[in-house]
């Protein structure tokens, strides 16, 4: 839609007028998603203004201004957010609107660190992007999924427009309530969809904001000169998989990997902001570990499962989580990077770019999951920071470094994998001293059905069953039989 179609006439009124109809049709909650970009500026702003004109005796119903932290965002958008939500709050309770803010964040079980760090789940991809899931979208419709158990229904409003993603505008068209602006959540009960926006252009979301100043405060030439800066659109709130992807956005994640080149931090640096240098260096570090042929320096060639897949029609596996080790100095580069950035950030900017729970919960999964014997996080995290965390003192039978190469020269003298006994033996710590084991049985066995052998083995098995299965094949061909297709032999489940 043309931008004169937008403003001329009354425009602007109609809209005005459909979101107090809106507001006032029902009892049920808005829940207004703030990325701290245009769209949602500009959707909050208008939801701000038209609400305003109302009678105080009017504006009772609940307004959530939520906004999602990775806690991996641009440090310069999380402050800049975090101040908006300030002023938001302030503003909101001094011209009497019925405004609360909320920033939502991952679980720490479920944080960008703890899974790749902790878990070893290799850097996203457009492949298999894990993070936005756990990230984004989890913590938005918990939120959500709170706000419908106290309230029955909410309705989400969001800066979406149908210009910017065919996708979400096919979504949002299929789930129309006929006759009504409401369209119903692709995916959550009882959460309805209000875009406020949804037939403004680009063109158009920047006149409004131009044109109309921000009512809590803010200058949105500021948030002009941040787009000129970064040449790039904004990270919208992810509600569903339907959300246009952050991509190149100045307002996602700074390890963001699923692009080539992090062009919105480049241009950010080229812009004055230095301090973010090593932020880029870390991300592509985690970039680099991507190329194919450099994969197999950086994780297992057995799944996350213990299983080994491989790709089709090839002798390649399918590669697995980072090595623990490449984990270890992942978490020591990162904690490297940290003490940098804080060194050279501008005063008053303390940028944390991992959190203690997030280290304690790696430490957990690495002396638990990953056989970490050695307890290598507390070490880390004393080499580069100069510091100790409060650290929960094990009550449980507790194995170190000493006991691990101990056990390598008596599993090397056997020719047993240590890392197979470094399991059974986390197994029986962790139950020990439980009156009822009746799990442990079902556990090692279900250890002992994954793969043990080192690579070389596993490809020789594996080759050695195609060299059988092909003499069964020319003998099939020599007794003038149809010749079957081949089956790939297996050698354990895909992870």
């Amino acid at each position: 839609m043309a931008a004169a179609s937008i403003f001329d006439g009354n425009g602007i009124e109609a809209r005005y007028r459909e979101i107090r109809e809106i507001y006032l049709s029902d009892n049920r909650p808005w829940v207004i998603g703030y990325s701290g970009g245009k769209d949602s500026t500009c959707t909050l702003q208008m939801v701000w203004t038209a609400l305003s004109a109302l009678p105080a005796e009017q504006r009772q119903k609940p307004i959530y201004v939520i906004s999602s932290d990775t806690l991996v965002e641009t440090p310069v958008i999380v402050r800049y957010i975090d101040v908006t939500l300030a002023r938001i709050a302030a503003a909101a309770a001094e011209q009497g609107l019925p405004i609360e803010t909320k920033k939502v964040t991952p679980n720490v079980d479920r944080s960008f660190w703890v899974n790749l760090i902790g878990r070893g789940y290799p850097a996203p991809s457009r492949r298999f992007r894990w993070c936005t899931e756990r990230l984004k979208i989890e913590p938005a419709n918990d939120f959500i999924k709170e706000r419908v158990a106290e309230f029955g229904e909410v309705i989400m409003v969001l800066g979406v427009r149908s210009s910017e993603s065919a996708t979400r505008a096919q979504v949002m068209s299929f789930h129309r309530i006929e006759g009504s602006p409401l369209s119903r959540h692709s995916s959550l009960l009882n959460a309805f969809v209000y875009g406020p926006i949804e037939a403004f252009s680009t063109d158009d979301v920047w006149t409004y904001l131009l044109q109309n100043p921000s009512p809590w405060g803010n200058d949105n030439r500021d948030l002009v000169a941040m787009y000129r800066n970064a040449q790039a659109g904004e990270c919208p709130l992810v509600v569903d998989k339907t959300t246009p992807s952050c991509g190149n956005s100045r307002f996602g994640c700074w390890v963001c990997t699923v692009v080539e080149r992090d062009r919105s931090m480049e241009a950010m640096i080229d812009s004055g902001e230095d301090w973010l240098e090593p932020l880029l260096e870390f991300r592509d570090l985690l970039a680099e570990t991507q190329t194919p042929e450099k994969k197999r320096l950086y994780r297992e060639f057995r799944r996350r499962s213990g299983h080994v897949a491989f790709i089709k029609g090839t002798d390649t596996p399918v590669p697995g989580p980072y090595t623990l080790d490449f984990c270890k100095s992942l978490l020591a580069r990162l904690l490297e990077t940290q003490v940098r950035v804080q060194r050279e950030a501008p005063p008053g900017d303390d940028t944390l770019l991992i959190h203690d729970a997030e280290l304690h919960e790696i430490r957990r999964i690495w002396r638990s999951e990953r056989g970490d014997w050695a307890d290598s996080v507390p070490q880390i995290v004393r080499d580069v920071l100069g510091r100790d965390l409060d650290w929960v003192i094990e009550d449980t039978v507790a194995f170190t470094a000493d006991d691990r190469r101990l056990l390598d020269e008596v599993c090397s003298d056997r020719s047993v994998p240590t890392e197979l006994v470094i399991r059974l033996l986390d197994i029986e710590r962790a139950a020990h001293g439980l009156k009822r084991r009746h799990a442990v049985h079902t556990r090692i066995e279900e250890l002992f059905r994954q793969e043990w052998r080192d690579l070389d083995a596993v490809l020789a098995e594996r080759l050695a069953g195609r060299s059988i299965e092909e003499i069964e094949a020319a003998d099939l061909e020599d007794d003038e039989e149809p010749q079957l297709p081949l089956l790939e032999p297996r050698t354990g489940a895909a992870g």
